[in-house]
């Protein structure tokens, strides 16, 4: 082999290698992100209903937590706005900007993990306000990137009973479905055809490595 040949192959190796890296450093950063803007939207849902739930509190007080509400209001949004800037890498795999995701090649599916946590409160199928932005942003994804695709919308619980909230849901199961039954309502609302979604509750049979993990809506896009 000619040294010039070579040192073709070379450049065109260290050229992927860099590639490979900086989409790696963009997913990482990314994922940082979707984490710190995920723990903020919690914060927020957690000082609003702190405030609600208090109205006497003195002037001060209540002054000190809009101060806070403001605070966490104005870092999601820069947060969501960094989000936007992620760099798109040549042949990656489908993705939607601000929003968790994985693909799953031999499947040809993209799955929208969608934490328990942040759409509901405990034992609740009432979608949070807070959760209303993400969801927007993935419903702007569907119809301008996936229109047309076969969609399923998948709840999860963890494995423990239903206690709190008997009076309201069977089991798990039913928990479970309620809540993918919210959002895909939710997503035929802002005008994602609900011909195209399939609503499925599968309880706790779907368990993650944790519990807070395992309470989830996964939407999963059919892309091929």
């Amino acid at each position: 082999m000619t040294s010039l040949r070579m040192g073709f192959l070379l450049a065109v190796s260290l050229s992927l290698f860099s590639i490979g890296c900086a989409s790696n450093g963009a997913k990482d950063e990314n994922a940082r992100l979707l984490r710190e803007n995920q723990e903020l939207r919690g914060r927020l849902d957690d000082s609003e209903r702190a405030m609600r739930s208090s109205p006497d509190q003195s002037a001060a007080a209540l002054q000190a937590k809009q101060n806070e509400i403001s605070q966490l209001e104005q870092r999601i949004q820069d947060l969501e706005a960094q989000l936007q800037k992620q760099p798109a890498t040549s042949g990656a795999d489908p993705t939607i900007a601000g929003v968790e995701t994985t693909y799953d090649r031999a499947r040809g599916e993209m799955t929208v993990n969608l934490p328990g946590d942040v759409l509901f409160a405990s034992g609740s199928a009432q979608l949070k306000g807070a959760s209303r932005a993400t969801l927007d942003k993935v419903v702007a994804a569907l119809r301008r990137q996936y229109a047309g695709k076969r969609i399923r919308v998948e709840g999860h619980t963890d494995s423990d009973r239903i206690r709190a909230s008997s009076d309201r849901w069977i089991d798990n199961l039913d928990l479970s479905l309620n809540r993918a039954a919210a959002v895909t309502r939710y997503l035929a609302e802002k005008g994602v055809n609900p011909a195209q979604i399939a609503t499925v509750g599968w309880g706790d049979a779907k368990p993650k490595r944790t519990k807070a993990a395992s309470r989830r809506v996964e939407i999963i896009v059919l892309v091929r």
